[in-house]
């Protein structure tokens, strides 16, 4: 299996605080929106952001929760593999709010259809944009596209992207995987 870079630590951290500036125009003070990153991956992004507009921005009282899929994903009972899930944590009403769904790649879709699903059973919110760090353009299933996104890759055939964080793989950076 081969790797190549394609965003250091120091390239995700630009790209970062683009995104920020980005939901910053858009949502002002976020007085009636909500940061949800998508479990596992989603997550450790929607951190990330959280952190930057609480102490770059400060935006201290931004809402901000994770949201499990897994049971609401179309392959749930089709694979051998056992799907593990995660925790939840939405301490905050959706209803009318602005919600910007985060994760770290847009590949089919699929996961953020679950994740729209996932999220209904929070109430009902007045709008709801995506946030992606990559999106994989030419990998569509469904007619889904980010509202937000870092930066686009073509990734083709047997390559996937594989998006490492600090906290959790002990480095920012985003490789293109070949198998």
């Amino acid at each position: 299996m081969s790797q190549k870079l394609l965003l250091s630590g120091k390239e995700i951290n630009i790209i970062l605080q683009r995104l920020a500036c980005q939901l910053v125009e858009n949502h002002k003070d976020f007085q009636n929106s909500a940061l949800i990153g998508i479990q596992p991956r989603g997550s450790f992004l929607a951190q990330r952001l959280y952190h930057i507009l609480d102490k770059d921005y400060g935006l201290n009282a931004l809402k901000f929760g994770k949201l499990d899929i897994t049971f609401y994903r179309d392959d749930f009972r089709r694979g051998d593999k056992m799907l593990k899930a995660n925790e939840t944590e939405i301490d905050f009403i959706v209803e009318n709010k602005n919600v910007v769904l985060i994760d770290d790649v847009l590949f089919t879709g699929r996961s953020i259809r679950s994740a729209l699903t996932a999220l209904q059973s929070f109430g009902r919110p007045s709008k709801i944009e995506l946030l992606t760090l990559i999106d994989r353009r030419f990998s569509r299933h469904l007619p889904i596209q980010p509202d937000y996104n870092g930066r686009k890759v073509d990734a083709i055939n047997d390559e996937h992207v594989k998006v490492c964080w600090k906290e959790n793989d002990g480095e920012d950076a985003i490789y293109l995987m070949n198998n």
